[in-house]
């Protein structure tokens, strides 16, 4: 029998879910193009949050961007979770969605 999870929300037919998440972690794209947001945003931050993540929904569909619990995989470059502040804007994963929603948002 099959069912379907629906999402408090879509844009873009990209799924949104809010969850529990740690008070540093705002949001985050899943392999599979779902976006999860911390469940205490606050309103006037989503819009922000979820705009960067479609960024990484898209580096996904393009197959720039991958990651599993000890690597991300960046255009066929590992690079260990292990050895990285998660977010930081150098990354570039994370330099391509904040140059593009800053470009976005002037």
């Amino acid at each position: 029998m099959a069912f379907k999870i629906t999402s408090p929300y879509e844009i873009d037919n990209t799924p949104i879910f809010e969850k529990d998440m740690d008070d540093n972690t705002l949001g985050m794209a899943t392999n599979n193009g779902a976006i999860l947001l911390n469940k205490n945003l606050p309103p006037e931050k989503k819009t922000e949050v979820i705009e960067h993540e479609k960024i990484h929904v898209d580096q996904f569909k393009r197959g720039d961007l991958e990651y599993d619990r000890k690597n991300v995989y960046w255009k066929g470059k590992t690079y260990p979770r292990s050895k990285m502040k998660e977010g930081a804007k150098n990354l570039p994963w994370e330099a391509e969605a904040y140059n593009i929603n800053t470009k976005k948002n002037r």
